[in-house]
């Protein structure tokens, strides 16, 4: 009797799943392989090492140019005093000017004022110096003493009529100032020195000095005639 019973209680009750093992697991599909993206990443790959492999290489394309160390008016050229070398990276496009070209160089003249620290380009010089509009070039042959012993091209100066009696000047008025030249005085405010010739070009025996001037050619006419008289003399001003 207890016997049927316990039979007929089990028979109500619902068969619980059986649970996997705990070292069983569900199978996994099988990983799809995409060989397309995987030659595309290689493919990457290599062109991004090609890439900086040609940055090296070009970096490593360089040559050595002239540089200006100091400023360069326009008339006057280079030497070995007022250029350095540099190594740039080599650009077809460009024309530099390259350091084994200096002596050649140095027979041109600046078309204008190059600037300290500028690497120079072939486009920035000419066989003749060119004057600027509205300027002249007068040239002045001083005695020692009209003129600042350490005087160089490039410097500015101003220029006087030292002639009292006015025996070689004009009577107009400066463009720069409204000394009259007729009684002596400011003929020029700011000129520039374009030019002079090397210290063993001087005669040593009376100190006399050849200059070139670029002024205004308003002021040209009057500067001409005190220097043809002997009567000029020039003085260091600002802007050197």
């Amino acid at each position: 009797m207890k016997i049927q019973e316990r039979t007929g209680a089990g028979a109500g009750r619902s068969a619980a799943p059986a649970q996997p093992s705990v070292g069983d697991r569900l199978p996994t599909p099988p990983r799809e392989r995409k060989p397309a993206l995987a030659a595309l990443a290689v493919l990457l790959i290599l062109v991004g090492a090609l890439g900086a492999t040609m940055l090296v290489l070009r970096a490593g394309d360089r040559v050595e140019v002239v540089k200006v160390t100091k400023d360069i008016q326009a008339g006057e050229s280079v030497s070995a005093d007022n250029t350095t070398s540099v190594m740039v990276a080599d650009d077809a496009s460009i024309n530099y000017v390259k350091w084994t070209q200096l002596d050649a160089l140095k027979k041109l003249k600046a078309k204008s004022t190059i600037y300290a620290g500028t690497v120079v380009v072939g486009d920035m010089f000419a066989a003749k110096a060119e004057i600027p509009a509205g300027k002249a070039s007068v040239g002045l042959a001083l005695k020692e003493g009209q003129y600042p012993s350490d005087i160089k091209s490039g410097d500015h100066v101003a220029v006087y009529n030292v002639d009292a009696t006015g025996s070689g000047s004009g009577s107009g008025k400066t463009g720069t100032g409204s000394s009259s030249a007729s009684s002596g005085g400011l003929l020029v405010q700011n000129a520039l020195v374009s030019g002079v010739k090397d210290s063993s070009d001087a005669t040593v025996s009376t100190g006399n000095l050849s200059l070139t001037l670029l002024v205004d050619q308003t002021d040209a006419a009057a500067v001409a005639r005190a220097a043809s008289a002997n009567a000029v003399a020039i003085v260091r001003v600002s802007g050197n």
